[in-house]
């Protein structure tokens, strides 16, 4: 405890001692040009200057890694694992081989587990590029989300990176939620095409995510336009600002300078939608009338009190004049064929018939005239037959067949 304590009480006069320094030393003034002296801020108190650290150097810049600079590998394994669902296991089992051959470049080894529906990638001995099993991670989450082997096999590239956007809990109402999907997708997917040219992003929507590839400025874009689409603003106004600034990008004396005089100001409009009148039903006190049994409906009548047979031979007696009503009316129809039509009516039923059959009985006059020609002149050749032989005369019709 003494120790303690004197360890203590040290710590404490020290203290006091650098914070009595601190008041007697009087801040520093910086000279300017019109003469007034300003306080060093806060920020750029304990900030010393960096004389390696200039201004041509660009930081953004991507260092590669090579296997002459870590020669002794890694120190630890590191694994990660993703599951997959059940649509993509065919594709998985062909394109796995791949897989592993591109990992094997940078000595990542890679499983692929069909029994619990996982992909699981882990560092080896050999393994040089500590930041290479987050790209491998990257890898089997893009084909997990349906993205093509070759096309996400890219994101082991340096310059390459990746963004999986989840929409699914964004909207709560499932029509709501399809609608804004398909509009961010576009008429045979043309506005996807369109925010893929001006982010130099590739793009898929599947399912409740949208998978991202592309540089880390693009990715930002393509994050800013889903999530505002799902939030009903519609993909067109950022296509449109994209565009004006791909265009202002190219101009060297705009490039410095802020845009926002040029970028589109959008309102937001409410569309006043018709409303369905509700109509309120009027509700009683009471409760509403039994619908009347058969019983009920005989003694309003007062066929309930008629004996039974009274009422079978009235309900037969209602048929049979039902039924000879009936017959009735159709005997009238009957007649009507027979009946002879007014003069005006005979005319026009007889121009119709000329006009429909005309040149049917043009046909048949011709038919028969031939038949009495073709006659004539075998009459005609038997007649002189007969001459010849000496014969009797014969009739046509002996030879007709």
């Amino acid at each position: 405890q003494s120790t303690w304590g004197v360890l203590k009480w040290s710590v404490l006069i020290s203290t006091y001692r650098r914070m009595s320094e601190k008041k007697e030393k009087k801040p520093e003034e910086t000279p300017q040009e019109d003469g007034v002296s300003e306080q060093k801020s806060k920020k750029n108190k304990y900030r010393k200057d960096k004389p390696w650290d200039t201004d041509d150097i660009d930081h953004w810049k991507v260092v590669k890694i090579t296997p002459e600079d870590n020669p002794t590998g890694l120190l630890e394994e590191s694994s990660f694992a993703t599951l997959f669902p059940q649509y993509r296991e065919k594709y998985l089992k062909e394109v796995w081989p791949d897989v592993q051959r591109a990992l094997s470049e940078h000595h990542i080894k890679a499983e692929l587990d069909l029994v619990e529906g996982s992909m699981t990638v882990r560092t080896t001995r050999k393994t040089w590029d500590p930041y290479m099993i987050i790209k491998a991670r990257d890898l089997i989450k893009l084909l997990a989300r349906s993205v093509p082997f070759p096309q996400a096999v890219k994101i082991l590239e340096d310059e390459m990176s990746c963004d999986i956007i989840k929409i699914g809990g964004m909207v709560r109402n499932k029509d709501r939620f399809v609608k804004r999907r398909q509009r961010l997708v576009g008429p045979n997917g043309s506005t996807l095409k369109a925010v893929e040219l001006l982010t130099e992003c590739y793009v898929l929507v599947q399912g409740q995510t949208v998978s991202v590839m592309g540089t880390t400025k693009g990715l930002k874009q393509v994050r800013r336009v889903v999530e505002d689409c799902m939030k009903n603003i519609h993909p067109v106004y950022h296509i449109k600002e994209l565009m004006i600034k791909r265009e202002l990008a190219k101009d060297p004396e705009l490039v410095n300078e802020n845009w926002d005089r040029f970028l589109p100001h959008f309102k937001k409009r409410n569309v006043q939608r018709k409303k369905v009148k509700i109509v309120k039903k009027e509700k009683s006190a009471f409760p509403p009338e039994q619908t009347p049994r058969k019983e009920d409906l005989l003694m309003e009548t007062g066929e309930y009190f008629v004996a039974e047979e009274e009422r079978q031979a009235k309900y037969k007696q209602m048929k049979r004049e039902e039924q000879t009503k009936k017959s009735q009316d159709k005997k009238r129809e009957r007649e009507k064929e027979y009946e002879p039509p007014a003069e005006g009516q005979a005319e026009k039923k007889k121009v119709k018939r000329e006009s429909a059959g005309g040149e049917g009985g043009k046909n048949r006059k011709q038919e028969q005239a031939e038949v009495a020609e073709m006659a004539q002149r075998m009459k005609q050749s038997a007649e002189k037959s007969a001459k010849e032989k000496g014969s009797k005369s014969k009739s046509a019709g002996d030879y007709l067949l």
